[in-house]
């Protein structure tokens, strides 16, 4: 079986060499296509941080194993690792924390276990990178939580829990204040998990979850996220075993999957031989048990765990008593306890049962739309407007505008009613969101229209939501205080 492998940046060809090396030594029956990927390849002009032969190839064998990667800074370019998963629609990112015993943390010492795994929507949220200023004093980012896209990692993460004797699956989340999109997200969860009545099934504001994280990990197991709070509470659960280092990363897809070191680059020990490659590694074995290579796995694990319990170590961890190895000794070492089995955790020899890649020929985007359960109506529109002015001055010009279709309802700013209510305390930016809604009977885009640019004669209009309604439900949220 061929896949792709990508060497990155930095310290990335030295861990990437380490760990082939150990995939070589236990005969893993792989071969290797290396693609060109990374910063040196956005140095040589290719915007995406891969070059069109690199692509090609990925998406021919469905399956890249990479190491780290810089993106270049101040050039307004994107991040590779993101761009990558986003292209591939890699929608389901898994990491997996576990007690390593030889790698001393806070918790091993209390004698607290930590089995946690981390999956984390991939694609959307605030990682659309989707971002503008419509005033010198305001930037604004555009969220997007959509159902289809919860539905998809959602369904993995259970799938995932159930074949692994998941007991207990928590959705994080930040519905309490977001009731819009983590409201989203967390009703697809709730809807997805009464097809699992076998597993707990429960949910915590994404908060308290880090706070339970980081005094009592033991009590979870499984928890699913969206993009941007899954990326931080999984740094979080890296820090509870040990740092990145000690943090493998999967980005699961249909039709593409990753496996990638999410660690950095390390470009001040690059070329020293002395990086540490277990993430790598970690990531690598989840690959081997992704491809069916269940014994490769394990026998390359227990080694590893037999390595790590045996007190050798790199110089990022471990005591410091006792010298640390390189970079190659570190894997030889690993290589020379092939066959050996560790004290905790070890791994049982399940035979191999490699899959044959079922490789996708697509002519078309995939278009993933729900069917849409009730009436949809647009009761009024938000008109996002630029001005200096006091609301109550807003409020009368606005009213000019709203003719015999609308009502101007109330105007707010960074998401706090000014007007009709108010205070005299609230700070203002010059950025307004001036709310009108319908005064009978259903509207038009041709009425939004007509609104937009009448209004435009006293204001710059910056942008404009619909403000839509779905049988009775309001698909749009109320300001603060409103």
């Amino acid at each position: 079986m061929k896949i792709a492998v990508a060497k990155g940046d930095g310290i990335g060809p030295e861990i990437m060499a380490a760990v082939l090396k150990i995939f070589d030594a236990n005969k893993v029956p792989l071969e290797y296509e290396f693609v060109d990927m990374g910063k040196w390849v956005f140095d040589k002009g290719f915007s995406n941080g891969m070059t069109p032969e690199a692509q090609h190839t990925i998406e021919e064998l469905g399956l890249l194993f990479k190491g780290p990667m810089e993106t270049p800074k101040g050039k307004g370019v994107k991040s590779i690792n993101v761009t990558a998963r986003k292209t591939w629609n890699t929608y389901a990112n898994k990491r997996v924390f576990q007690t390593l015993h030889g790698v001393d943390t806070v918790f091993s010492k209390a004698g607290i276990p930590i089995d946690i795994t981390i999956v984390r929507e991939n694609i959307e949220d605030t990682y659309g990178g989707i971002e503008h200023m419509p005033t010198h004093d305001v930037a604004l980012s555009r969220r997007f939580i959509t159902r289809p896209g919860s539905l998809q990692v959602i369904k993995y993460a259970f799938e995932m829990a159930k074949k692994k004797g998941t007991k207990r699956i928590t959705c994080g989340h930040k519905a309490n204040i977001m009731k819009l999109t983590d409201g989203l997200f967390l009703e697809c969860f709730n809807e997805v998990a009464k097809e699992y009545p076998e597993i707990k099934s429960d949910d915590v504001i994404v908060d308290d979850l880090c706070m339970k994280l980081v005094t009592r990990p033991d009590l979870f197991d499984v928890v699913v996220l969206t993009n941007l709070q899954g990326d931080i509470v999984s740094d979080l659960c890296a820090g509870l075993v040990g740092g990145l280092g000690f943090a493998p990363s999967a980005n699961i897809g249909d039709h593409i999957s990753i496996f990638e070191a999410v660690h950095g680059t390390a470009p001040d020990i690059a070329g020293k031989n002395i990086a540490n490659p277990t993430a790598l590694l970690l990531s690598g074995i989840a690959m081997l048990r992704h491809l069916g290579l269940m014994e490769n796995a394990a026998i390359i694990e227990n080694a590893l765990l037999f390595t790590l319990e045996s007190g050798v170590h790199t110089g990022d961890f471990g005591d410091k008593k006792i010298p640390a190895a390189n970079t190659t000794e570190f894997s030889e070492a690993i290589i020379n306890n092939f066959g050996k089995t560790p004290e905790h955790g070890a791994k049982p020899l399940l035979p191999n049962m490699p899959v044959t890649p079922t490789l996708f020929k697509l002519d078309h985007n995939s278009m993933m739309v729900s069917k849409e359960l009730q009436h949809e109506k647009i009761n009024g529109v938000d008109m996002f407007i630029a001005s200096g002015e006091q609301p109550e001055f807003i409020a009368k010009k606005c009213q000019r505008h709203a003719g015999v279709k609308f009502n101007l309802v109330s105007i707010s700013n960074r998401g706090t009613q000014v007007w009709p209510t108010g205070s005299i305390y609230t700070n203002l930016v010059n950025e307004y969101n001036v709310r009108f809604e319908s005064i009978d009977g259903e509207l038009n885009q041709q009425d939004i229209i007509g609104l937009y640019v009448s209004l435009s004669g006293d204001f710059k209009i910056c942008s404009l939501e619909l403000l839509n309604l779905w049988g009775d439900k309001k698909a749009y949220s109320l300001a603060q205080g409103q």
